[in-house]
């Protein structure tokens, strides 16, 4: 049985840029909690795209979220005896929270290099409307879209 809420917790902004959003990705690249590794890639990989895109990493990094972040979703739910795929909503938190794991997911799928480059490549491609956060934010819109039917089962 559910118990209430869990308060959220508040992310203390990163050193260099001054953003609770970069320090929540640097918190998501962030394995076994090496922090200072996850900083470096994190760091390296976004002062990268701003040299290549030309503009500051923060606009890139918002940029990309708008680009990767769905907003939509699938939820299932047993319905006389049934499953259904039902499209809801999705706020503005949860948002932030896919597309950066997807971006994250999307890196590390690709072998051959260190992380930072990889991580750098796909904020590139996510900044162009390309790359595989991109293609798995589409796919999750189509599905939405072929299951629009039953929307009305949402609560």
């Amino acid at each position: 049985m559910r118990r209430g809420k869990v308060p959220k917790r508040k992310v203390e902004p990163d050193i260099i840029h001054q953003s609770a959003l970069v320090a929540k990705f640097i918190n998501y690249v962030m394995k076994n909690g090496d922090k200072t590794k996850a900083r470096k890639i994190v760091y390296g990989s976004l002062g990268n795209a701003e040299k290549k895109i030309g503009k500051p990493a923060l606009e890139v990094l918002d940029q990309v979220i708008k680009n990767a972040g769905p907003d939509q979703e699938l939820r299932s739910r047993r319905i006389g005896g049934a499953n259904y795929q039902i499209p809801y909503p999705v706020n503005s938190e949860r948002k932030i929270t896919l597309a950066l794991r997807w971006i994250i997911e999307a890196a590390r799928s690709k072998k051959g290099q260190p992380m930072e480059k990889k991580l750098t490549q796909e904020l590139i491609d996510s900044f162009n409307n390309t790359g595989v956060a991109v293609k798995r934010k589409m796919d999750t819109h189509r599905m939405a879209d072929a299951n629009k039917a039953f929307a009305h089962f949402a609560w």
